[in-house]
């Protein structure tokens, strides 16, 4: 393209990306947004591309190192680690804090995905390798492209979430199968029951789906099966 003469426009491109003062409206634009969302990604595969193997434990942020939820993942962090396989969780308190501690306590990899959330102050102590993000669906993301197995300890709706979401991958074949785990049997048996006597016979979902799963009280016993395609 050739300007010349009154065609001349009065600024050039550099001059308008180097001046100062500029209104900074552009920033909150979905065109900036996705920029946005592309560096996460980056980001994101940057810091885990040579992580190793990994397992990935969710629970909830609410457990205190009182309960016995808290000692039960603290100790599969520990056995993961062992194995020479990093933990993986959302970097936060409670059940993330636990396996966290753990992976960290025996020398291993101990990685924290954090989430901007109003209420919740950055990556737990215990986390190694750590990043946070703005968006959910980077995050889940990153959760399952690294893990080879899931734990899923008690939790609200976050763990739920998550949770679900790993499901309705791994059934809709957009992910690698892996092994999903729900440790404490009591926790999740009305959610199972509902499955097994509602969705089933109402044809929501197939034959096999419920197992996807697999239920224990035994941390050992998660973890077995948690590692069970990294054998």
């Amino acid at each position: 393209m050739i300007m010349r003469g009154p065609m001349i426009p009065p600024d050039t491109t550099t001059g308008n990306l180097l001046k100062r003062g500029q209104p900074a409206e552009w920033r909150h634009s979905d065109a900036w947004r996705v920029l946005r969302i592309q560096s996460e990604f980056v980001d994101g595969f940057d810091a885990l591309a040579e992580l190793g193997p990994a397992v990935t434990v969710f629970g909830s942020a609410r457990v205190g190192e009182d309960d016995a939820a808290y000692d039960a993942a603290r100790g599969m962090g520990r056995d993961i680690a062992s194995h020479g396989v990093a933990v993986v969780t959302g970097g936060g308190p409670g059940i993330m804090e636990a396996a966290n501690r753990g992976a960290a306590e025996a020398g291993g990899v101990s990685v924290g995905l954090g989430i901007e959330l109003p209420h919740e102050q950055g990556l737990n102590e215990w986390v190694n390798l750590g990043m946070t993000f703005r968006y959910f669906f980077v995050r889940k993301t990153m959760f399952v492209k690294y893990s080879s197995g899931v734990i899923v300890c008690p939790g609200g709706f976050g763990t739920l979430d998550e949770m679900f979401e790993l499901l309705t991958l791994v059934q809709t074949h957009k992910s690698t199968s892996m092994p999903i785990v729900l440790f404490d049997t009591a926790y999740w048996t009305g959610l199972l029951d509902w499955i097994e006597t509602t969705l089933r016979p109402r044809r929501m979902i197939s034959a096999w789906d419920p197992s996807l799963v697999v239920t224990t009280d035994d941390p050992q016993e998660a973890v077995r099966v948690a590692l069970r395609d990294l054998r």
